[in-house]
């Protein structure tokens, strides 16, 4: 599936608004921990600030992976399969609550927050979740 230039340009823009802002990912993980125990679970050990650093990574590797650059789809295999059963056991029903909470985040953070915006998030993100949830099981 390949991406719009305008879906990846709105997704880039708002990105860039909302990294401009240092609490962006603190608060997205604040409002992602409360959205279900089993998540709360699986933070309780883990350096945030890495964390951070990651997640801010993976946000512009997961547009760059949905215009099959090849260093980006690797990343993403890679992230995946840290992700997977064998690995971190992320189950694939927690993207929901990750989708939801960064949305909310994006809607919060993002003065130019808007309809287009959301689409634009959903569709870039929802490609890096599939993928995600698809390597749960290993290959």
């Amino acid at each position: 599936m390949l991406f719009t230039e305008e879906t990846l340009k709105i997704f880039n823009d708002s990105l860039k608004r909302c990294q401009a802002d240092s609490l962006f990912l603190t608060r997205f993980y604040q409002e992602f921990v409360i959205t279900n125990a089993e998540v709360r679970k699986k933070f309780i050990n883990t350096n945030m600030h890495n964390q951070k650093m990651m997640l801010h990574a993976s946000l512009y590797m997961i547009m760059i992976a949905t215009q099959q650059n090849k260093a980006a789809s690797v990343y993403l295999e890679q992230i995946a399969n840290k992700h997977s059963k064998s690995e971190l056991n992320i189950s694939p029903d927690l993207y929901g609550y990750w989708l939801e909470s960064l949305m909310k985040t994006v809607s919060e953070i993002d003065p130019e927050y808007s309809e287009e915006i959301e689409e634009a998030w959903r569709t870039v993100m929802g490609y890096g979740i599939e993928y995600m949830k698809s390597k749960y099981d290993g290959d």
